[in-house]
């Protein structure tokens, strides 16, 4: 009877610690948590994982490819199967998820899209992320309906002359959202006349550095600031509000020509960042694009949890959004062979009369 009762015992000891061994475990393969969206992202992350019981295990590689990549061979040697992959480089993407599904897991990839070859190493591997090129049609819509509004503020001939400030060169939002973004003005009638651009590489500092040599060269010859994220628009908000580039430069406060900014011109930004929000409330940064980080990661996440606990199944509903079914214009959600891996959380247009319902 004893000798029964000490088997009871260490049965339920050995069931009790299989149980506390089954907790999820994901690994968090983050770009560089000093970009305001990426750090909303990981943040985000730590929620959900929290709220699911979840050992996440989130790594900044801060936007090293190798540190990555490191980072990815550590965690699985750790025995983590299951990712969420904010990753550095699109190219690197599919020898990531080679060397997962080596191990047996997966991933979805989010933020930088992957490569339709990532995809096709196999199911268990995802795109969870926006449309680029929509965040770029989005801004063209906007900077419409405001010279609509203000006719005045168009150079002769329905010309824009812009000012643009680009994310890291080869980036795919970079390419996608400025090409999308010119394309939509031209679609509309404009011409786009580029008066200077360059990489800032999503950083307010170096944005406004470019913005404050191209204030003292080309004063008065342009009359919009296009950027790829908030983090740059901010970046040029403050150039042009050291500058005095206001409306009235004794009242930095004031929009007196009414046209929505202090400024002489209207700055554009993609992300709208709690940060972005309250320069919107200040009349400084015109408008902005939600790339919204909670679809991202909450999307992500679901789907990394899902194959963790083995319930993921084709057609599988991540924060209510369905894989895509026809392939769209960008990779590698134009390629009919991975369409089913794909999930597109959409982008938002935020202007002066909805931007307060985005903030938190």
């Amino acid at each position: 009877m004893k000798k029964l009762l000490v088997l009871v015992l260490v049965l339920a000891v050995c069931i009790g610690g299989a149980f506390a061994q089954a907790k999820p475990v994901i690994g968090a393969l983050i770009r560089n948590l000093d970009e305001q969206f990426v750090a909303d992202y990981a943040a985000n992350l730590k929620v959900l994982a929290q709220k699911a019981g979840v050992d996440l295990k989130l790594l900044d590689s801060r936007s090293d490819q190798a540190t990555q990549l490191d980072q990815l061979n550590t965690l699985l040697t750790q025995g983590v199967k299951f990712f969420v992959i904010v990753p550095n480089q699109t190219e690197a993407t599919e020898q990531m998820a080679k060397a997962i599904l080596a191990k047996g897991g997966g991933a979805a990839f989010s933020n930088i899209q992957p490569s339709v070859a990532a995809l096709k190493v196999g199911k268990t591997f995802f795109l969870a992320s926006s449309p680029e090129s929509v965040a770029g049609q989005i801004q063209a819509d906007i900077i419409d309906k405001y010279f609509q509004k203000n006719p005045k503020k168009l150079a002769p001939g329905k010309t824009i002359n812009a000012l643009m400030l680009l994310g890291q060169l080869g980036h795919p939002a970079q390419k996608y959202r400025t090409d999308a973004v010119l394309a939509g003005l031209k679609a509309k009638g404009y011409t786009v006349n580029i008066i200077a651009q360059d990489t800032a590489n999503w950083k307010p500092d170096e944005a406004q550095q470019k913005m404050d040599a191209w204030i003292a060269a080309y004063n008065g010859k342009f009359n919009i600031v296009i950027t790829n994220n908030d983090g740059m628009a901010l970046g040029a908000v403050e150039s042009l509000l050291t500058a005095k580039y206001v409306d009235d430069p004794k009242d930095l406060t004031k929009d007196t020509d009414g046209d929505g900014t202090v400024l002489k011109v209207p700055v554009l930004g993609v992300d709208a960042t709690q940060v972005a929000l309250k320069s919107m409330a200040e009349n400084k940064l015109y408008a902005t694009v939600l790339q919204d980080s909670v679809g991202q990661s909450s999307t992500a996440f679901e789907l990394a949890l899902a194959m963790a606990q083995g319930k993921y199944k084709a057609g599988f509903v991540a924060w209510g959004l369905k894989p895509e079914t026809t392939p769209g214009a960008e990779a590698p959600a134009n390629d009919a062979a991975v369409i089913g891996q794909c999930y597109l959380v959409p982008f938002k247009a935020v202007t002066k009369e909805n931007y307060k319902s985005f903030v938190k």
